[in-house]
């Protein structure tokens, strides 16, 4: 829904996608993303909490008045978090359009994953081939991963502030709804870079023929072309998968976090 250049709704998209490809055609692509989530989830908490940690070291330092982190500090935080994560994610989902778009049948550019690898890197090298897009992504997961860690920070913050509460003593339940608001306020927040994004990742793999000069001219063109709804195509269904999704990694990693202590 993205890239496509005519008005479009997820039914009419999902009935054609049945109905040319098949079932499995939702599929397309996963592989590379399953690969790679653990990764993924690993270097952006994992740089979220060393963030914090180091913040938290400055503020003892330079600002013992503050016992916890500000709410600007959480979204610096968690914008690290995910500039850390655009090595890994900007190959990963740039492999995982470009399998999910390609002609279905006979007509398929790649074999899958490595094939789809081989193509970009002989074509138009590491940084223009495989990581093409990827300051929009950086910019992306910048602003994405600091509105996703400060929302659920924020809203775990207002529990702890009732008497005699501790962080592992905030309900399951709690914790599962609060990951999922923040994945609702990450989408609203990075969508329309994501939307350049796909359209940067799905252009010519050929760098000589590409519709976009660079992510900039993605801007203006899809602007040109659509207006400020061309920023914003394909949102419902990603705020319906955004909630579960991101309730799952919270309510995941807060369980693990008081099990080891």
């Amino acid at each position: 829904m993205q890239t496509s250049t005519t008005p479009t709704t997820a039914l009419s998209t999902a009935t054609k996608i049945w109905v040319k490809e098949g079932p499995l055609a939702f599929y397309k692509g996963t592989l590379t993303p399953l690969i790679g989530i653990g990764a993924c989830v690993s270097v952006q908490f994992g740089a979220f909490h060393e963030a914090r940690r180091r913040l938290a070291g400055w503020n003892k330092e330079y600002r013992p008045q503050r016992k916890e982190l500000t709410l600007g500090q959480y979204y610096l935080a968690g914008a690290t978090a995910g500039v850390a994560n655009t090595v890994l994610s900007s190959p990963i989902e740039h492999v995982r359009i470009r399998l999910q778009t390609q002609p279905h049948g006979a007509h398929r550019l790649y074999d899958g994953p490595a094939s789809c690898i081989r193509t970009l890197l002989r074509t138009s090298g590491l940084f223009h081939g495989l990581y093409a897009g990827s300051v929009v992504t950086l910019l992306r997961e910048a602003q994405a991963y600091g509105v996703w860690f400060l929302t659920f920070e924020y809203l775990m913050s207002r529990e702890l502030r009732r008497p005699n509460v501790r962080r592992e003593d905030i309900p399951s339940w709690k914790v599962a709804l609060y990951g999922g608001l923040a994945g609702e306020a990450l989408w609203l927040a990075s969508y329309p870079f994501d939307v350049v994004k796909s359209r940067m990742q799905t252009d010519e793999v050929d760098r000589s023929n590409r519709k976009y000069k660079n992510m900039r001219d993605a801007f203006k063109k899809t602007w040109a072309e659509q207006g400020a709804r061309g920023f914003w195509k394909g949102i419902g269904p990603t705020m319906v998968r955004a909630m579960p999704v991101s309730a799952g990694t919270f309510f995941v990693v807060e369980m693990v976090m008081r099990v080891l202590g």
